[in-house]
């Protein structure tokens, strides 16, 4: 499975901080490094519930917008973005985004809310590990205006930002510029994440995230068939559908929302769950997303021996403008000209006009690559009386995140699985 998203500014990676003792020493390592985890725990739970509200009020937003259409985004991405646009940020407009964000700050202060996206997204790949996540983050100036020292060097130690200067006078070019430079760090995953420009444009954040990552048990690509998908009552379409047999993964049939969670594993740290509600119920099941409902599939999911799954094969890439999203979670003023973002340049004639978020998905039989090297496949088991069919043949949700943090990175909804 292949993401990729785009969008303003993303991903801090914050130098960690040290534990001394009152005398100014060093502690031992082992009780440095326990302080720490101890720390790294208490932030990561505090940010993934916050983190948790926000993606599923979001992915409430893009439903109701494209009620008939697959959604895929990064929460963490756009969550991540808007922290960081924070530096710059003054007044109501700060206020609005962190309140946008689901942060309460008499709770927990701005410094606390940068230290855990910084714990969380550090934990995210580890050496060693087979999921692969490359970032970039990159602040595009008009080449007058002169940036704030002090939000720069915030933006390149939290953030690792790059900046590069260009005249948006040239709208032609410089759209070229941009988009040529995303196409390339996302290895052509991402052709065109800006569509327009004018010269009334003075300064664009772009961010990439490309994440890579195998499954732990493939699916035999010769076993893929075509098979229905379930689109609406009126309507159905053939469809590649993957399919494994006897495979023990965690698995809950959840009675109260009426539908089944099922969790698969990549190779590496991070998993990937799926929602599959029973006919009629998903908007009952979109309905009740939010963190504890997250904490309770978590919980309850179990191992449990699956004698036929399948899933469809699909690819999903979509252009969100959150210029039309945010103002419904209360971010208004960013997108207006009351703006407060003269914590960047100095004054305060910005506005943001358009914030583009772009995301690429492709579900495959090996995961992220159809030419990936084989992994263990799946155990067989005796036949059993009572067998458990998982067979996802019509609309669901899924969700990617990293089990230690509990952070979502991805989020969606497939409807139909022949459509980007």
């Amino acid at each position: 499975m292949a993401f990729i998203a785009t969008l303003g500014l993303l991903l801090s990676v914050m130098c960690p901080s040290v534990f001394c003792f009152p005398d100014g020493t060093l502690g031992s390592h082992t009780s440095v490094q326990k302080a720490q985890d101890i720390q790294k725990q208490l932030d990561s739970q505090t940010l993934a519930s916050i983190n948790t509200d926000f993606a599923f009020s979001l992915y409430r937003v893009l439903a109701l917008q494209n009620p008939q259409k697959n959604i895929v985004f990064s929460p963490v991405s756009i969550a991540t973005f808007l922290a960081s646009l924070s530096l710059g940020a003054k007044g109501n407009t700060l206020k609005e985004i962190l309140e946008g964000l689901k942060f309460n700050l008499t709770v927990t202060s701005e410094r606390d809310m940068h230290k855990g996206f910084e714990h969380l997204l550090q934990s995210l790949s580890q050496p060693g590990d087979q999921v692969q996540v490359s970032t970039g983050n990159t602040l595009f100036v008009e080449k007058h205006l002169k940036i704030l020292t002090e939000f720069k060097e915030k933006a390149r130690v939290l953030y690792q930002t790059k900046a590069f200067r260009v005249n948006f006078q040239k709208p032609h070019e410089a759209r070229k510029l941009i988009n040529d430079y995303v196409s390339n760090q996302t290895q052509g995953k991402v052709e065109e994440v800006v569509s327009d420009l004018d010269g009334n444009t003075s300064m664009l954040m772009m961010n990439f995230l490309l994440y890579s990552g195998k499954w732990n048990v493939i699916f035999d690509p010769d076993d893929t068939i075509m098979e229905e998908f379930i689109v609406d009552r009126r309507r159905c379409v053939m469809a590649p559908m993957m399919k494994m047999e006897d495979m023990t993964t965690p698995y809950f049939r959840d009675e109260e929302l009426e539908c089944t969670v099922l969790e698969m594993s990549y190779i590496g740290n991070c998993k990937a769950m799926f929602i599959f509600p029973d006919q009629g119920k998903m908007q009952q099941v979109e309905a009740s997303l939010k963190p504890e409902t997250m904490r309770k599939w978590r919980k309850s999911l179990r191992p449990r021996v699956i004698d036929e799954l399948q899933l469809p094969k699909f690819s999903l890439s979509k252009k969100y403008s959150l210029e039309e999203v945010l103002p419904a979670l209360g971010v208004r003023e960013l997108f207006s000209t009351q703006a407060d973002l003269s914590g960047i340049i100095g004054v305060k004639n910005i506005t943001v006009s358009q914030m583009v978020h772009s995301a690429v998905l492709d579900m495959t039989e090996m995961g992220t690559e159809a030419a990936a090297n084989t992994v263990d496949k799946y155990n067989t088991w005796p036949a059993k009386i009572n067998p458990t069919f998982v067979i996802i043949n019509r609309k669901f949700l899924y969700i990617v995140s990293e089990p230690s943090s509990e952070l979502i990175w991805f989020l969606g909804k497939v409807i139909n699985p022949l459509e980007n």
